[in-house]
C-alpha cells in the first residue's frame, strides 16, 4: 500500500478509478462535441455559492460577440479580476467556472468578469488571447458604467486559462497597461511537455500527457505562433504580483513552479503554493475536497491585499 505522500488524496479514488473520467485525446467515434458535453457537464456539478449578483453581457469583438459574466460580491465598487478558464483550450465555458468563480468573488472582494473565450481547434491561438484583450479594454472602458475601479484590475485563470491570463499580462506590461496581480491556477504553460512531472503523471492522474499533446495541437494551428504561445521563456520582469498554486500529483506541477522560480529571478512578489494529494482540476471541486476553496482562498489573500502592500517584492515559494 502506498505511502499518503506517493498516492493522491482518498477524495479522489472513485474519480481516478473510473476511466470515462480520465481526460485524454478521444478515439475517432468521439467527436469533439460529445467530449465537450460530457467534460462541461462533469465540471459544473460542483456546488454554487451565493453572490451578491451574477449577470451576463456581451461585449462586442472585431470577429465575433463574447459572453462574459460579472459576479459581484457587493453591491459597492469593487476592484475585478478578469477570469479565463481552463479546459486545454478545447473545453469549458461559463458554466463549467460558476462556482469557482463565484468563490473567488466572495473570497477576494472583488468582482469577477469571466470570459466565455473562442476555442480551439475552430479558433486557434491566438483567438482566446485576442477575446481576452478584448475583454479587458471593454472593462476599462465600462469601468464607471460597471461601478467597478478601473485602477485595480487583476487577470487570473486556472490551467490553460493560466496560459491566456500570463500572456494577456506579458501584453499589458509590454503596452504600459497596469494591472495589479496575476493569479495561475495549475497553469498550462509548456508546449513541449518535457518535465518530470510530465513524465511521471502522464496517466493515471485524470489529466493525461495524451490530451495535453492534442490540446496543444489544436491550439497551435497551422499559423504561426509568435509571442505570447509558448510561455516557458522571455522576460518577466515588470510584471505585476503573482500567486501560483500547484498540484502534488499534476503533470503541469513542474511548469507552475518553474515559472515561480522565474518570476522570483526576475525581481517580481510570487508567491508558489503546491497542495500536497491533490491532482489537476481539484481547485474546481469542493464537493470532493475542502482543499479547493483553500487554494482559492490563498490567491484571494493575495489579491485583495492593498496595493501599497502588494509592492513589496519578495519570494514566498512553498513546497518545492
Amino acid at each position: 500500500m502506498p505511502s499518503p505522500d506517493q498516492a493522491p488524496d482518498a477524495a479522489f479514488d472513485a474519480l481516478l478509478a473510473d476511466p470515462r473520467m480520465a481526460l485524454r485525446r478521444p478515439p475517432p467515434h468521439v467527436s469533439l462535441a460529445e467530449l465537450r458535453r460530457a467534460a462541461n457537464a462533469f465540471q459544473a456539478r460542483a456546488p454554487r455559492p451565493v453572490v451578491a449578483s451574477a449577470v451576463d453581457h456581451v461585449v462586442p469583438g472585431p470577429s465575433a460577440s463574447i459572453p462574459v459574466r460579472l459576479y459581484r460580491p457587493t453591491l459597492d465598487r469593487t476592484a475585478a479580476i478578469l477570469f479565463c478558464h481552463g479546459g486545454g483550450f478545447l473545453l469549458g465555458n461559463l458554466e463549467t467556472h460558476d462556482a469557482m468563480c463565484r468563490t473567488l468573488a466572495n473570497a477576494s472582494g472583488r468582482t469577477v468578469v469571466a470570459i466565455d473565450y473562442r476555442l480551439a481547434p475552430e479558433h486557434p491561438f491566438p483567438a482566446a488571447l485576442n477575446d481576452a484583450q478584448t475583454v479587458l479594454e471593454w472593462l476599462r472602458r465600462e469601468a464607471r458604467t460597471l461601478d467597478l475601479d478601473s485602477g485595480h484590475i487583476a487577470v487570473a485563470g486556472d490551467s490553460a486559462g493560466g496560459h491566456i491570463a500570463l500572456g494577456l499580462a506579458l501584453h499589458c506590461r509590454d503596452v504600459d497597461t497596469p494591472l495589479d496581480h496575476i493569479g495561475l491556477i495549475y497553469p498550462l504553460l509548456d508546449p513541449s511537455g518535457d518535465s518530470a512531472s510530465m513524465a511521471e503523471f502522464a496517466q493515471g492522474y485524470m489529466l493525461t500527457a495524451s490530451f495535453l499533446e492534442w490540446a496543444w495541437e489544436a491550439y497551435r494551428g497551422d499559423g504561426p505562433t509568435g509571442a505570447w504561445f509558448d510561455l516557458t521563456h522571455g522576460d518577466l520582469h515588470g510584471l505585476p504580483a503573482t500567486t501560483i498554486v500547484t498540484a502534488q500529483f499534476d503533470p503541469l506541477r513542474d511548469e507552475g513552479e518553474a515559472l515561480a522560480r522565474r518570476l522570483a529571478h526576475a525581481s517580481v512578489d510570487v508567491a508558489s503554493r503546491r497542495y500536497p494529494g491533490m491532482i489537476h482540476g481539484f481547485a474546481g471541486l469542493p464537493q470532493l475536497t475542502p482543499v479547493a476553496d483553500e487554494a482559492i482562498e490563498f490567491i484571494s489573500t493575495r489579491m485583495s491585499a492593498s496595493p501599497i502592500s502588494a509592492t513589496l517584492t519578495g519570494s514566498h515559494l512553498q513546497g518545492e
